[in-house]
């Protein structure tokens, strides 16, 4: 599967990111991945180096010198994984794995079916290993609602951190610099839309995760949530 390029966006991640893990994985697939170093303070990118140097052929470094934020991080890693004229599809997953790494080719499987992107989205349900604190879920739902209603798409969670692209739809939607901090997920799903109107629900396929577990020390808080309306007034002006 070296035709994937899952990006790995890092900010001071020395406690969070289990490199054993990666390690592991790398040592039994052929994905590519890119980590990219958010200007972290701490040990982060020992840690990315260390990995690199396990697994040369399947690992790239995107160093940034200052934070930019992980919607940034996240773009500048698709823009370097891009370039390389390597990949068919590019993702991008949270470097704490509240998805394993092992969802990458459950998720992948779907683009059998001609989607551009595939994104994965915590549903509990039977069979499915979901878990989350209880305020930040019913927190999620109501925006969620709200940003259905307000750009006019219905996305159950827009905000999971596991999602892939064709590599053809990349280079559209991460051409320019997203507008939010926090909600770059849900502005890629309106850049789509807006970029096609008549074929976004053929595009685009929501798939419920298998396993989530959310992690310690989040870096979203609970007043992101609050300050989400300005940010999706901000995504809708963006585009219009």
């Amino acid at each position: 599967m070296q035709n994937t390029c899952i990006i790995i966006p890092c900010y001071n991640e020395d406690e969070r990111l289990d490199s054993k893990k990666f390690l592991q994985f790398l040592s039994q697939n052929e994905y590519h991945f890119c980590f990219v170093n958010d200007g972290s303070e701490d040990r982060t990118y020992d840690l990315i180096v260390a990995i690199q140097d396990a697994f040369p052929d399947k690992v790239t470094i995107v160093n940034l010198s200052r934070n930019r934020g992980k919607g940034e991080a996240v773009r500048q890693g698709f823009l370097d994984a891009e370039a390389t004229g390597k990949f068919d599809y590019i993702g991008y997953f949270d470097a704490d794995l509240a998805t394993p790494l092992e969802e990458i080719s459950y998720l992948k499987g779907y683009f059998q079916k001609d989607y551009k992107i595939i994104i994965g989205s915590r549903v509990k349900r039977l069979g499915a290993e979901i878990t989350r604190n209880s305020l930040r879920h019913y927190l999620g739902r109501v925006f969620a609602t709200v940003a259905s209603i307000h750009l006019g798409i219905k996305v159950y969670d827009s905000q999971c951190g596991a999602k892939i692209f064709s590599c053809d739809m990349a280079k559209i939607l991460f051409k320019e610099e997203f507008v939010t901090k926090w909600l770059f997920d849900l502005e890629l799903i309106y850049r789509l839309k807006k970029y096609s109107p008549s074929d976004f629900e053929k595009d685009i396929l929501e798939v419920p995760l298998r396993i989530w577990k959310e992690k310690k020390n989040s870096k979203m808080k609970v007043i992101d949530f609050i300050l989400a309306p300005f940010d999706l007034y901000k995504i809708k002006k963006a585009s219009s």
